[in-house]
């Protein structure tokens, strides 16, 4: 009876051990996540770690009599997880025009609860170097991203510019617009109903750039006959 009260302190022991170490390795993950203000920081990281954890020891713990059973299967709650984290990770991706965010945010959600799997499994060696590699790849990755591809197809975005030029300019600055911009897809010309000596131009066309405002800016600054330029994105 002794052997077996002091068996299950030290099993109680080892949980609680593993159960902390998740809360810990959540905690770098979602860390990372906090300051770069994604909506899934700290606190959610943190959960899906430790919930993760106490699934996977229920699953492995919490059912002994059913241990020797032929129909067991100690996976089966554990197996639920990636359920669970499905419907997580797939409310933090949005679609804001053009654009897919919180791809990434649902990665890590993934990857998360991965290793609170392995702390409740007890691979705690495995857990952290995978909670180092992540946060790795995450600091990592985003510098390589910012400076060598930070003008690649993912940063598209469509546009609207407009801006009024005098009517005796217009066909010059029409046909310089179109040589300075190579992704317009649709422009007009037409007539001021307000003041008959200006011309409305107006064209939409894709931007890959970091700062697609200012580039934008840059190059229609050095056309000097524009007058109220209006830059707007579009989320079609």
């Amino acid at each position: 009876m002794e052997d077996f009260v002091a068996s299950h302190i030290l099993i109680q022991k080892s949980m609680l051990l593993d159960i902390l170490l998740a809360i810990v390795l959540g905690f770098a993950i979602g860390f990372e996540r906090e300051i770069t203000n994604k909506w899934a920081g700290l606190r959610t990281h943190m959960l899906v770690c430790l919930g993760s954890c106490i699934f996977t020891l229920l699953s492995i713990h919490a059912f002994p009599v059913f241990a020797h059973s032929p129909q067991a299967d100690p996976a089966r709650i554990a197996a639920q997880i990636l359920t669970g984290i499905g419907f997580i990770g797939g409310g933090t991706v949005l679609r804001h025009g053009y654009s897919i965010y919180g791809l990434t945010t649902a990665a890590t959600l993934w990857i998360t609860a991965s290793i609170g799997m392995a702390c409740g499994c007890g691979f705690t060696t495995l857990a952290t170097v995978c909670t180092v590699l992540a946060v790795g790849t995450l600091v990592l990755i985003r510098l390589f991203e910012k400076h060598y591809i930070h003008k690649g197809a993912k940063n598209i975005k469509r546009f609207k510019i407009s801006f009024y030029a005098p009517i005796e300019k217009a066909d010059d600055i029409y046909s310089n617009i179109i040589e300075k911009f190579h992704s317009i897809f649709e422009i007009s010309k037409k007539d001021s109903t307000a003041n008959p000596t200006l011309v409305k131009i107006s064209f939409k066309l894709d931007v890959i750039d970091k700062s697609p405002v200012q580039a934008l800016h840059s190059k229609l600054n050095d056309i000097k006959e524009i007058e109220s330029v209006s830059i707007q994105e579009l989320f079609e």
